[in-house]
């Protein structure tokens, strides 16, 4: 794969980290812009830290004069700033570094936009931040240099059961009026499994065309399409500071190129190619998997009523006997994120403040397939935002804001709810899905990603706290005692990085 070089340096990058096969001299310090560049190929493969990821679009090709590359705003601003293909479709730290060097931290302009990711309104850790000089530039965008973050700004809703009685930002900005909320870009690929859209779902949309059912809550909502429009407009009049919203036709531009896209690894630097041997690993496979709200849901199948089934993962199941022991570990490693049980407890939305009718136990036996139930693709395949402990005070860095969140319990004379001394008492670095529906029951909810394509886009989890995979299985370990260790915990992290 190393080997099938062009003469073109890909000037996507995307600012040095341009795809190794398209190098001729493997330089991926030097990047130039071709101007004349209007698409990349099904299938170019992209590196990162174990092998090669690549994308495939039902049109046959991305298409780089779409409007996800377009200048839609008043910043500088693109989808792509934030959603580049050799990421997996969001940003990672060395890439942003790259990026940084080059563009001097955004001062100066490049024809893609990307430098425009530094821009104070929320890529630098406060919007009061001082931008001056170079120094000052990279301490003021520090989060999403080293960690990848976008700074989120959300005030408390007025409606909202709760207070914020307390802030500890080391950014000096934070208040109730806005509190900065450190969020990892969702990928912009392998859209056809959402269910949810944004971490804390504030763009998924109350309506008719999906609804959960009964016994867990059953709310209605909007499709993933209208979604989808929506957001591609509130991200380019926020993220982009357009003063205007953007046209139904840039809209639907943006959101059928978007749902277009299909993104996995392809090779593997231990088990290598990820669709040999039997194997369906790979983006082409995408396209042909099934998907649609409640598919495998816990309590039944939505469509079909088949029960629950925690087998959510056969892209590997040739290799279970295979003669490479790279891939039998990959295969090891499935079969761990299917089957191995884990106790699951304090979960808010399944053990606590959760929708279902009757409640769950308060401790139950699951699977990671409990919660990543959409087969082959490992999201949640309906909308249920949950708090496993992410964003608790305890796993605070100092890098994070700290939040501290009071429920209204006492009821006044007129019947309004206040707090008080003996009301329950919450802190968080980001309340979640509570910025939005106010309920303090939500503090600390958010919903879980798709996890196709993982190894392209390091750092993991909402707020990039875990550096990598190994950090992914340690917190879950930690936090639900699910006991991955030695040669498992190495199997499972083979498996995760195959998707």
């Amino acid at each position: 794969m190393r080997t099938s070089a062009t003469a073109i340096s890909l000037a996507l990058s995307f600012l040095s980290v341009a795809p190794v096969s398209l190098l001729a001299d493997d330089r991926q310090g030097e990047v130039t812009f071709p101007e004349h560049l209007r698409q990349l190929p099904n299938g170019l493969p992209f590196p990162n830290p174990t092998g090669f990821a690549s994308t495939f679009s039902t049109t046959g090709r991305v298409d780089l004069t779409n409007e996800f590359f377009q200048d839609l705003g008043a910043n500088g601003r693109r989808c792509v700033s934030c959603h580049l293909p050799s990421a997996g479709w969001t940003i990672v730290p060395s890439q942003v570094q790259a990026i940084f060097d080059r563009t001097r931290g955004g001062v100066i302009d490049d024809p893609l936009g990307l430098g425009a990711i530094f821009r104070i309104n929320d890529g630098s850790n406060s919007p009061n931040a001082d931008v001056s000089t170079l120094e000052a530039r990279r301490a003021a965008y520090s989060m999403v240099l080293s960690k990848g973050l976008i700074r989120v700004g959300i005030g408390v809703p007025a409606t909202a059961d709760f207070e914020l009685v307390a802030v500890d930002d080391p950014y000096g900005f934070a208040s109730a009026a806005e509190l900065s909320l450190f969020r990892r870009p969702l990928p912009t690929t392998n859209l056809q499994f959402l269910s949810t859209v944004m971490w804390d779902g504030r763009e998924t949309f109350g309506g008719t065309d999906q609804c959960n059912i009964a016994a867990e809550g059953g709310k209605c909502f909007a499709s993933i399409h209208f979604d989808l429009a929506d957001q591609s407009n509130g991200a380019t009049q926020g993220h982009a500071q357009a003063p205007n919203p953007i046209s139904s036709a840039q809209r639907e531009a943006i959101v059928a190129f978007e749902t277009a896209l299909a993104t996995a690894q392809v090779w593997d630097e231990s088990a290598k190619r990820l669709h040999a041997a039997g194997a369906k690993g790979g983006p082409e496979a995408i396209f042909g998997q099934a998907f649609y709200y409640g598919i495998n849901d816990n309590l039944g199948d939505y469509r079909t009523g088949a029960p629950f089934s925690p087998i959510v993962f056969d892209l590997y199941d040739a290799w279970t006997r295979s003669s490479e022991e790279a891939r039998r570990s990959v295969a090891r490693g499935q079969a761990i994120f299917n089957t191995r049980s884990i106790t699951i407890s304090g979960v808010g939305g399944l053990n606590v403040n959760s929708p279902f009718n009757p409640p769950l136990p308060d401790s139950f036996q699951g699977t990671c397939t409990t919660c990543h139930d959409a087969p082959n693709s490992g999201n949640h395949s309906i909308v249920a935002p949950l708090n496993i402990g992410l964003a608790d005070e305890s796993r605070r860095t100092p890098d994070m804001p700290l939040y501290t969140l009071q429920q209204k319990c006492v009821t006044l004379a007129d019947g309004t709810k206040a707090v008080g001394q003996s009301c329950p008492v919450v802190s968080v670095t980001d309340p979640g899905r509570a910025l939005i529906s106010g309920k303090f029951a939500d503090i600390g909810k958010f919903k879980g990603p798709i996890l196709r394509g993982l190894s392209a886009r390091a750092p993991y989890f909402h707020n990039g706290s875990a550096a990598d995979l190994g950090a992914v299985v340690d917190f879950y370990n930690e936090r639900f005692g699910a006991g991955i260790v030695g040669k498992d915990r190495d199997d499972l992290i083979a498996f995760l990085r195959a998707l």
